[in-house]
């Protein structure tokens, strides 16, 4: 680990131009030792605009959306930057103050390859953050992976399924694992740190969020899935057996898939397995 690198903050962000100002205002701008992007994916709205207002922040623009997709090109491919550690957030997350210290100075300390910040508001907030400690899980909306892990994954070349909905779930266990299969599971390797912190919006009774929460939870379903796919990779032949895209899997997986019976699951299950069944062609 090269201690003169910077920490590279990664913001990703799609159709975020209410929250993404608020967002880069709760992150270290201005400070020593970061280096801020924004990585706008997709987006039809002014997020890359806004992000150009902040001269401390570098914005990467990319038609294609998919944040799997973004995750890899940026990590991977644009060029790739060289970094201590690698702190990703949301473009909807709203940072508390410290958050980010407390992330990178846990991974300084050695021992895992990733630190990951607990919500800080939620209906199910308690719930979340009990689980959280249980299971050392990873939330998408922040969290950091150690820069020589990152190293690690570029040497192998182990990148993110460009059509993966949860690229926090492969993450959490890419770092449990060490990047190999569930065989070497370690939850120790990630840190779940309760001095770092993010806020998001609730779901509110408008027909604009209502909307939103009914897309959400199609991908959720859609996710659902696709994680029992990656863990029966993880359980076998390990992380180098990651297809490009998890819809090159989806025929020899459907006919094992059900809705869950739960009835506030089962349509946006029967959704979800319909679009996998249109992708798989």
């Amino acid at each position: 680990m090269n201690d003169s690198l910077p920490v590279a903050i990664a913001v990703m962000a799609h159709n975020e131009e209410q929250r993404i100002a608020r967002c880069l205002e709760s992150l270290p701008l201005g400070e020593p030792g970061y280096a801020i992007h924004v990585v706008v994916n997709g987006t039809t709205d002014r997020t890359a605009q806004i992000a150009r207002g902040y001269d401390e922040v570098t914005v990467h623009d990319w038609e294609q959306g998919g944040k799997s997709r973004s995750w890899n090109r940026f990590v991977f491919d644009d060029p790739a930057p060289a970094a201590r550690h690698f702190v990703f957030a949301d473009g909807d997350a709203q940072i508390q103050p410290g958050s980010i210290a407390a992330l990178v100075e846990r991974l300084d300390e050695g021992g895992a390859n990733a630190a990951s910040a607990f919500p800080g508001n939620g209906r199910r907030v308690e719930a979340y953050r009990e689980q959280m400690r249980r299971e050392h899980g990873l939330f998408g909306d922040l969290y950091a992976l150690h820069g020589d892990f990152v190293a690690r994954m570029r040497e192998k070349d182990i990148r993110l399924p460009v059509d993966l909905i949860g690229d926090d779930g492969l993450l959490c266990s890419l770092a449990k694992t060490d990047l190999d299969n569930e065989d070497d599971w370690q939850d120790e390797r990630v840190a779940t740190m309760e001095s770092a912190a993010f806020l998001c919006d609730p779901v509110r009774a408008t027909p604009a969020d209502l909307l939103l929460q009914a897309r959400r939870m199609r991908n959720y379903s859609l996710r659902h899935f696709q994680n029992r796919i990656v863990s029966d990779i993880m359980r076998g032949p390990g992380p180098a057996a990651l297809p490009d895209r998890l819809a090159s899997l989806y025929a020899r997986y459907l006919p094992q898939f059900r809705p869950r019976r739960d009835p506030r699951l089962w349509w946006f299950d029967r959704q979800a397995l319909a679009a996998m069944a249109r992708a798989a062609g």
